[in-house]
């Protein structure tokens, strides 16, 4: 067992039970749920928010599962509709401070399918200035300017070798 746990200061691996406890206490742990979107010509959904390339997600509401959180926080800060969730992908971690607390965020990815020409509505309410389906090239250039546990998926399950895009292809 390890995780990568993306830090201000760079990744950390846990790789034991033990480090694990010990790296969470006394932070305040917030999951969150989210997705890789790809549309029926095998391009993914980018957005930018706060200067940084980015996925869709969000938090968890109290009582509400990972998956209907993950296609709620995408219909929400795109505007999509009729998402179809494909699969589980993997848990990303980072930290980040907020209100003076430590924060531990793990967040839920899945691969997610939309299809259709939908308008994309980016949510303004959270920072979101632009929304792009962008093809593996594209993707791979916006990397310079994403957060760490974005490039990781980015690289990992659409510009990596095991990459797939929309199941109907």
């Amino acid at each position: 067992m390890y995780i990568i746990v993306h830090e201000p200061q760079g990744p950390l691996v846990l790789n034991d039970k033990d480090k694990l406890a010990a790296f969470c206490k006394g932070k305040l742990i917030v999951e969150a749920s989210g997705g890789m979107v790809y549309n029926e010509n095998g391009q993914l959904l980018m957005m930018f928010r706060r200067g940084q390339w980015d996925l869709p997600k969000g938090k968890i509401d109290e009582g509400e599962t990972i998956e209907a959180c993950a296609i709620r926080e995408v219909e929400e800060e795109t505007g999509l509709k009729g998402i179809k969730l494909i699969e589980p992908l993997q848990i990303t971690y980072h930290t980040y401070t907020y209100r003076g607390n430590d924060v531990l965020k793990p967040s839920h990815w899945f691969k997610m399918e939309c299809s259709g020409r939908q308008q994309l509505i980016p949510q303004l309410e959270e920072d979101i200035t632009e929304l792009r389906w962008v093809d593996r090239q594209e993707a791979a250039e916006l990397m310079k300017h994403a957060y760490p546990s974005i490039r990781e998926l980015v690289v990992k399950y659409f510009l990596g070798e095991n990459s797939t895009g929309f199941e109907g292809r």
